[in-house]
């Protein structure tokens, strides 16, 4: 098995791997429908390569998905909770206005004696 006589430097191995760089991939933008897409391959958003559709299975199912309707959400606690607090303003508002139309109104009183 070989073995190395001396480590190598900082320097003589900075200039070994001075070419090891991380190359940007071909994006291209989708003729159908603008998306953004790696050359050479079939659009994810759309299923056609080269304007052309491919994935027919895909597209379906896709279509499919959307279509359906999403279930109704569950009630939780906190909505319920929510509501309730909501219930026990408009009664205390009630209350409120209640009051005002029972009590006697002083400033008219005062307003005819003067």
């Amino acid at each position: 098995m070989a073995v190395p006589k001396k480590r190598t430097g900082h320097s003589a191995q900075g200039h070994r791997r001075s070419n090891w760089k991380a190359t940007k991939p071909e994006t291209t933008k989708c003729p159908n429908c603008g998306e953004t897409v790696l050359t050479h391959t079939v659009c994810t958003a759309c299923g056609t390569y080269k304007g052309k559709p491919v994935s027919i299975k895909d597209r379906v199912e896709e279509t499919a998905v959307k279509e359906e309707k999403k279930p109704a959400k569950k009630s939780t606690k906190k909505a319920e909770k929510a509501e309730e607090t909501k219930v026990e303003e408009v009664k205390a508002e009630a209350v409120v206005e209640e009051a005002k139309e029972e009590a006697p109104v002083e400033e008219t009183s005062e307003t005819e004696e003067k």
